[in-house]
């Protein structure tokens, strides 16, 4: 793929419908990808699962098929020449398994899944979705992964014995990964890192450890939670396979992983990946900043001893996957390339729009009880006004997530970094920046998840010197800039506002169950 000459760093990026493994050259650009997808489980409406073995059996084999790829293409290629594996991974995402023997104790809970809504509202007790919020930035919602790990404790027959017991070890798919890259049974590694910490709900903002109060009311036991570590430092070697040798040097949540990839190092500055959900986050620096207006507030990152940095995060549940839908359970497309195509056959959306509230609303409303609506339909709409009303959808959710940081930090969006799969769709990128009045724009390496956890561990290895020498290899690759009138866009996005507040309030309480 390119002339690159040694050396070089790999990445793991362990998704939510597909694992990864990239090899980056010093310049941060891509030598070798293999990928590979999983099975999406769904036992139940609104209940998501994944089976973690043949995750961790795809990672093997993308992992074996990156680096013959790269020695296939770049001369004198051996894997001694990898300096270094960072990991990144769907956040959230629940795991529990036995030490000893490595046997995941159930399907792995995904993020999307909902079945915690009921304990979210009993853990709310009379304080409701903000109990434990001051101490995590998060709101109580099905999401996170504290009341997934309950949820398995509760239904798991002899679980919570056995992890009393301290037979049984909880992760998110990173400590999942680690754990068995460096042994597994035999002695891996337990840790995860600030990110995804911050992501279950057990964890303090403020001193970057397990918070045993909170574990204490979510029921869950202390002596299963992975040992939290900072983001770029090595966790230890892998133990065989063709990396055998090779330092563990980094583990970022997806998000954070593209925010440090799209380089947003300074205060202020944000990116938003576009993939089956959409995240989007801006660099708040030293200051942790409490959102009142449904953001969360995360750890953006911390390298080795250097202070965190936090991150103001609003997160869309479905976005990529919106356009999966309309391929697979709608056929109203052959592939998800073709949607902009479809999309851009008619001038605008005939009227429709369509709110995508399928496992509930994110940011900024926090609303499990929305479902998916769409709105303003007469006869005059066709598919391609659908079409193009699911690519609006995306844009404005972005919107409202980018008014809501704006409100909470005070700092107006100058710049949008773009990534994921789906910025490829120019139609959307132009709508984005319409809506968002403000120029979008996307890099060369639209990687920017895997390249932020080579970066990462890069820096864990001394393979890049610091942040300056990492800023300048980002490259800008097309950019956006506004076109739309401004009446147009205040009464567009008040009809979208409209539909949002048509989705909400859909299922009533004892449907939730």
């Amino acid at each position: 793929m390119t002339s690159s000459t040694g050396p070089f760093i790999a990445a793991i990026d362990q998704g939510t419908t597909s694992s990864r493994c990239i090899v980056f050259d010093r310049d941060g650009r891509i030598v070798a990808v293999d990928q590979k997808e999983h099975e999406q489980i769904f036992p139940k409406p609104g209940w998501v699962e994944h089976d973690a073995t043949e995750i961790w059996t795809n990672v093997q084999e993308v992992v074996a098929g990156a680096i013959a790829k790269a020695a296939q293409d770049v001369p004198g290629f051996t894997s001694a020449d990898v300096k270094a594996v960072g990991i990144t991974n769907q956040r959230e995402t629940t795991l529990m398994w036995d030490r000893h023997t490595g046997e995941p104790v159930h399907n792995a809970l995904v993020w999307q899944d909902t079945r915690t809504d009921a304990l979210c509202k009993e853990l709310g007790r009379n304080v409701g979705q903000d109990r434990f919020r001051r101490e995590t930035g998060l709101p109580l919602a099905s999401y996170f992964a504290g009341p997934k790990a309950r949820w398995l404790l509760d239904n798991v027959e002899g679980l919570r014995e056995r992890a009393e017991a301290g037979d049984i070890l909880f992760g998110t798919m990173d400590s999942w990964v680690i754990w068995n890259l460096t042994g597994g049974a035999q002695g891996g590694v337990h840790v995860t890192d600030v990110t995804n910490a911050s992501r279950t709900m057990l964890m303090n903002l403020h001193n970057l450890t397990w918070d045993e109060r909170i574990a204490e009311s979510m029921g869950v036991p202390l002596n299963v939670l992975p040992e939290i570590r900072s983001s770029a430092e090595v966790y230890g070697e892998v133990k065989e396979g063709v990396l055998a040798g090779v330092p563990v040097a980094s583990a970022l949540g997806d998000q954070q992983a593209a925010l440090f990839g799209q380089t947003c190092f300074a205060e202020g500055e944000a990116k938003s990946t576009y993939g089956t959900g959409t995240f989007m986050l801006m660099n708040t620096g030293d200051k942790i900043i409490n959102s009142y207006s449904g953001l969360l507030t995360t750890v953006g990152y911390k390298i080795g001893d250097e202070k965190p940095v936090y991150a103001l995060e609003g997160s869309i549940a479905v976005t990529g996957s919106l356009v999966q839908w309309m391929r697979d359970q709608m056929g109203l497309i052959k592939s998800a390339a073709e949607i902009e195509t479809l999309a851009s056959s008619v001038e605008d959306n005939g009227g429709a729009y369509f709110v995508p509230a399928f496992s509930g609303l994110f940011a900024p409303y926090w609303r499990s009880d929305a479902r998916g609506v769409i709105t303003g339909l007469t006869r005059y709409v066709t598919k391609a006004h659908i079409a193009r009303a699911v690519l609006e959808a995306t844009a404005w959710q972005t919107r409202e997530i980018t008014d809501a940081m704006t409100k909470d930090s005070g700092v107006e969006l100058a710049a949008l970094k773009v990534d994921g799969g789906m910025t490829s769709n120019n139609l959307l990128m132009q709508t984005l920046s319409d809506f968002l009045d403000a120029p979008v724009v996307r890099p060369m390496v639209a990687e920017t998840t895997c390249l932020g956890a080579a970066y990462a561990a890069g820096l864990a290895v001394g393979f890049w010197p610091d942040t300056d020498a990492l800023r300048a290899n980002w490259r800008r690759a097309a950019e956006w800039t506004p076109r739309m009138p401004a009446e147009q866009r205040d009464r567009e996005y008040k009809s979208w506002l409209k539909a949002v507040e048509r989705s909400m309030g859909w299922v009533d309480d004892e449907d939730a169950s």
